[in-house]
């Protein structure tokens, strides 16, 4: 008699068939996009990074006719156990604070998603409190926030496994409501200490070169943040090699849950488009689970905390902008989205030079 599979198996197993189902980018439909980009009427390679963007959804999405339509950035919300060790400058209640204003519409990312034509859709996935029926959020909570990672595993194995299903899942709805573009966001006090720790072990980097000040600490702040990860780092001992053990020991659920959120729409082609550096860690722990993910996302911006640019140069990637932001929430994903659209335009609508009637460039 077969045994019955578990919950947890299941979710295993939804992860690992994401994960495998991931394809490699046919670099014909690539080839074929440049042969229409350099057949619009402009220089060939005049709109620059444009181009570059426009090809690349072209081989995503395996289409004559790149979309942005109906796109959203998730923002996930959840709180970390080593605020306890003084991490931060700002208290743990500011997680489920900010939860409420983005509900309300008030925060950074809610005006720039307005502005750029983008919905936020706000996820708990483990902010410590309660949020009873307000509207608009969406309730994935795995747990109260994370263990302090600076004594122990953040998230035990079921924990892991609940928040990389929950992206998943955010993945498989994004693709039923027919999103052909969506961004990560994230809120969590304590989270730049997660995604710090993540960095260093991922790119074998010291603490101290990829830790910064987080929401504003002064220099001795930064210190005792750096000590509490190596000490972190010292009583876990991560695997580098093992992607996986590295986001339960040190990570947080949130980012585990964009980690799944970026795999499930890599599956489905969907393009991701990640926001600074703790969307990064999510990123780059995805992209060390399943290489070929780098083909499917797209690096919004430069942030100002010192370890992004360690994870971008890991997966590879070149940001689009460089606005020395550092607040999270989807705000870089919100303007990077409006240039990615901006580039499916240029391919879809601009004339070339036949249909135009104008002359091509002298043999």
């Amino acid at each position: 008699m077969v045994p019955p599979v578990k919950h947890g198996e299941v979710a295993s197993r939804m992860l690992e068939d994401a994960v495998a189902s991931i394809p490699a980018l046919n670099l014909e439909w690539r080839e074929r996009a440049m042969e229409h980009l350099n057949n619009l009427t402009k220089p060939p390679g005049s709109l620059g990074r444009l181009e570059e963007i426009a090809a690349r959804l072209v081989a995503i999405q395996e289409s004559e006719r790149p979309e942005c339509s109906n796109p959203a950035i998730f923002t996930l919300a959840a709180d970390h156990g080593v605020t306890e060790e003084g991490v931060s400058a700002y208290p743990k209640a500011v997680t489920r604070q900010m939860v409420l204003n983005f509900l309300s519409g008030g925060a950074a990312i809610n005006v720039l998603g307005r502005h750029c034509g983008v919905e936020v859709i706000v996820v708990d996935i483990g902010v410590d409190g309660e949020f009873g029926d307000v509207a608009g959020l969406v309730k994935m909570k795995v747990a109260p926030g994370t263990r302090n990672m600076a004594r122990g595993p953040a998230m035990s194995e079921a924990e892991l496994t609940a928040a990389l299903n929950a992206g998943l899942e955010l993945a498989a709805r994004a693709h039923t409501q027919g999103r052909s573009l969506i961004g990560t966001g994230e809120m969590g006090i304590g989270n730049t200490t997660a995604a710090s720790a993540i960095t260093s072990v991922l790119t074998a980097r010291p603490v101290a070169e990829v830790t910064g000040r987080g929401t504003g600490l002064d220099q001795a702040g930064i210190q005792r943040k750096i000590q509490v990860i190596e000490r972190a780092l010292a009583v876990n001992r991560p695997n580098s090699s093992d992607a996986m053990d590295v986001l339960r020991k040190v990570g947080g659920l949130e980012i585990a849950g964009l980690t799944g959120l970026i795999l499930g729409a890599a599956s489905r082609r969907i393009p991701v488009v990640f926001d600074g550096f703790i969307s990064t860690s999510a990123a780059a722990v995805a992209c060390a689970i399943q290489p070929r993910v780098s083909d499917f996302i797209f690096a919004a911006h430069l942030s100002s905390e010192p370890g992004h640019s360690a994870l971008l140069e890991f997966i590879g990637q070149k940001p689009l902008m460089d606005l020395e932001m550092r607040l999270g929430e989807g705000t870089g994903s919100a303007l990077a989205m409006s240039l990615i659209g901006a580039a499916a335009k240029v391919y879809n609508e601009m004339a070339t030079f036949s249909s135009a009637g104008v002359s091509g460039a002298l043999a």
